[in-house]
């Protein structure tokens, strides 16, 4: 049936990639693709994260654009809408190891924290150095799959990643990593970063890879990219989009540059978990900042959409988050009705992994429909 994705083909495989946390999980996002739109419609994610709902569009014969700030989702969603060759990727692994070798990442190693020391071997850490050093991962289609590989692997459960044990969905805290390890006597895994990571490319593209419509991610904040994909449907570029399918960062859930510290420090970011951030620091904590981006990020949003568009929303069921969406919502869609349906918590979500979790609370969906 067109439109509908094969779950035997290389698609399931690639939907996946990076570290599991659903706002959005695979199914329910095809789901509602496939419910809200036609063949050939076009879907918009503002907050994209890492890319389940443009992926589910673009590989069930939809065309998506998505925008996402944080450069780690960015890297995972641009790649799983366009893998490289897989002989290309072993290939700048392998220059890699072998640039890996020069005595400047030998230094560089020995001058990182005692936090790499004690969660990566030395191989390990050269190479991670070259890696951050010499791959183009905003330009080459090459290098960023081999950074998201990378970054999927660099950190997680013992005997599943490059790093010394630790859950794969945050990085944790220096200090009490090293604490941590000390205590339970654990020790970084010396292993070949290469061997290691061919093996998972192996399964990785066993099947090949997605089949999808031209779709794209930018990276960077929705105020300013969204005009530009608004500029691309009045030059006849692009058609209206059918779907704005979502989920916005939840009120004061802060910690994803914290939390993801490590990732962006292989992306080019400071050795500190401390020192990380961006340009919303601090917006996702005060209520009237938070309010005022979701109104901007929506309105800039409308422009793009078709008058007869669906906008499906998933946030935060907490007071405050949930009320502020509304309200924004119903404010720049006057004319649309507003389905409110509470979500039950299968799997980790925003509120579990990156802030306070209250049975309670949960997630709820914002239907809006023409009337």
């Amino acid at each position: 049936m067109p439109g509908q994705r094969n779950y035997d083909s290389a698609t399931r495989r690639w939907a996946g990639l990076g570290p599991y946390y659903a706002m959005f999980p695979t199914d329910f996002a095809d789901r509602v693709v496939r419910k809200y739109t036609d063949v050939g419609d076009l879907v918009l994610d503002p907050f994209a994260g890492r890319g389940t709902s443009v992926f589910s569009a673009a590989s069930q014969c939809r065309a998506a654009v998505g925008v996402e700030i944080s450069p780690v989702g960015f890297i995972y969603a641009k790649t799983k809408l366009g893998p490289a060759d897989h002989d290309a990727v072993v290939d700048r692994l392998r220059k890699i190891r072998r640039a890996a070798g020069a005595r400047k990442f030998g230094d560089d190693a020995r001058s990182l924290p005692l936090f790499f020391k004690c969660c990566f071997a030395t191989q390990v850490r050269r190479f991670l150095l070259a890696a951050r050093d010499r791959l183009d991962w905003r330009r080459s289609k090459v290098d960023r799959t081999t950074m998201a590989i990378l970054l999927v692997y660099l950190h997680g459960k013992e005997g599943a990643a490059l790093s010394n044990q630790m859950r794969q969905t945050k990085s944790m805290a220096p200090d009490y990593a090293i604490q941590w390890w000390r205590d339970n006597d654990k020790f970084p895994p010396d292993i070949d970063p290469v061997e290691f990571l061919t093996s998972r490319l192996q399964w990785r593209y066993a099947r090949g890879i997605p089949d999808c419509e031209d779709s794209t991610v930018y990276l960077g904040n929705s105020v300013t990219i969204l005009p530009r994909v608004a500029a691309r449907i009045a030059q006849r570029k692009l058609p209206k989009a059918k779907l704005l399918f979502t989920s916005p960062p939840y009120y004061g859930i802060t910690n994803y540059h914290y939390d993801q510290w490590l990732r962006l420090w292989l992306l080019g970011g400071p050795p500190h978990a401390r020192l990380n951030g961006n340009g919303r620091k601090g917006t996702f904590e005060h209520r009237e900042h938070y309010g005022d981006l979701l109104r901007e990020v929506v309105l800039q949003a409308k422009s793009i959409l078709h008058r007869d568009a669906i906008v499906y929303v998933r946030t935060d069921a907490r007071c405050f988050t949930r009320h502020t969406t509304i309200d924004v919502l119903s404010s720049v869609f006057p004319r649309k009705t507003l389905v409110e349906r509470r979500r039950p918590l299968f799997g980790a979500t925003q509120t579990q992994l990156f802030g306070n979790f209250d049975e309670k609370d949960g997630e709820v969906d914002l239907i809006l429909e023409p009337r």
